[in-house]
């Protein structure tokens, strides 16, 4: 297998060193605008089989030219990029999938997949962790199921020693995580699509020790698709972030103020977006070198199998790599990408664009990941 990863960031490099961890994985580009060093964990492989290929994703000529060379491409960039970078793919006839995170973007991918089938490829965005994995495993015990009433999904990423007064760290992106805090979220409820105001509806949320409680609230993007694909099928179905308890009552009233507003509003004759300069005094306080993280996930998918009341339960608690320096959330996230493209390049995903809870199977992704060490309990 000739791979090529586009993005030599976090999960880029975690993607790419999962890669590199396959022998039928012949060779692995990572490209990336600027790559004049890569992340210590690759340094082994650098100039054997991983290749760091300098890249700017917006010169259509050079990205065909590598997308024609390798069998599947897996995209850690910002998802803006990602359908025209999937088009080319198809064109191209490689295998395509992304970290996503953005739902009109990969309804725009759907439309790619009568292309994809005549090329005999596969694209499938929003690969990661949520959306991702999470849709995978709801899928997983969805279709254990006769009848589904209820989905329930929880996942964060968190520091493993909490630091007041936001008791959070940067795991990926702190725009990101602001833009989620800010979108209105698809869940379903009664049957019906609706939308509802992130960092609403507070739960407690127990794990064992020493995570403990946190706490769970809407966000933005996690169900992505699942949410026009269930309505009218599931009566209740939706997906929660979670965090330290305290942090979204916070966060929520650093939004309301307006402190997170996009538009740019007249400070002192220049102007200027409230979120840019919560963003610019956020990140150096959150981003803490040398901590360590965690991500924790449940996912309950409530219902009936043989007419009795059933239930599957998902949960998962995964930490930092200290052997590595490979993150909690990089493992999760840049390790599922590195898993669903090797499926892509072996031809387990069947041609077309699928999202990965449409095509990619629960018990053999599951396994996957108990072969890297990211351990997946199920209960009933």
């Amino acid at each position: 297998m000739r791979l090529l990863v586009l993005g030599a960031g976090l999960q880029g490099s975690a993607c790419a060193y999962d890669l590199l961890q396959n022998p039928e994985v012949e060779q692995v580009r990572l490209a990336d605008i600027s790559i004049a060093h890569v992340r210590d964990f690759l340094g082994p492989y650098s100039g054997k089989r991983l290749i760091p290929t300098p890249l700017d994703v917006r010169n259509t000529e050079a990205v065909r030219a590598l997308m024609t060379e390798c069998d599947a491409v897996m995209s850690a960039i910002p998802y803006y990029f990602n359908f025209e970078l999937a088009k080319h793919a198809v064109e191209c006839g490689a295998h395509f999938c992304d970290l996503g995170g953005n739902t009109p973007i990969v309804f725009q991918q759907k439309e790619l997949d009568p292309q994809a089938k005549q090329q005999k490829v596969s694209v499938v965005p929003d690969c990661g962790l949520a959306p991702g994995m999470v849709n995978i495993l709801a899928e997983h015990g969805i279709k254990q199921l006769d009848r589904t009433d209820k989905v329930s999904i929880y996942v964060g990423g968190l520091p493993q020693k909490p630091e007041p007064p936001l008791n959070y760290m940067v795991v990926y992106s702190l725009e990101g995580t602001l833009d989620y805090y800010t979108s209105l979220s698809w869940i379903i409820r009664d049957g019906k699509r609706i939308q509802v105001k992130a960092l609403s509806e507070r739960e407690p949320v127990d794990f064992a020790p020493p995570v403990g409680r946190l706490e769970a609230f809407h966000t933005a993007g996690g169900l992505s698709t699942m949410a026009f694909r269930y309505e009218g099928k599931i009566p209740n179905m939706e997906y929660k972030t979670l965090r330290y308890p305290g942090h979204a009552e916070i966060m929520e009233t650093i939004r309301d103020i307006g402190l997170l507003d996009a538009e740019p509003i007249d400070v002192k004759g220049v102007r200027v977006a409230p979120r840019d300069v919560a963003v610019a005094a956020m990140s150096p306080k959150l981003t803490k070198p040398g901590a360590h993280d965690l991500v924790a996930l449940r996912i309950v998918v409530e219902g009936e199998k043989g007419g009795k009341p059933a239930r599957r339960a998902y949960e998962m608690v995964d930490r930092y790599d200290a052997s590595l320096g490979i993150s909690a959330m990089m493992r999760t996230t840049g390790y599922s990408l590195s898993v669903t493209g090797q499926m892509q390049a072996r031809g387990d995903i069947p041609p077309g664009v699928h999202t990965p809870d449409e095509a990619v199977p629960g018990d053999v992704y599951i396994a996957e990941l108990a072969r890297r060490g990211i351990e997946i309990t199920q209960t009933s």
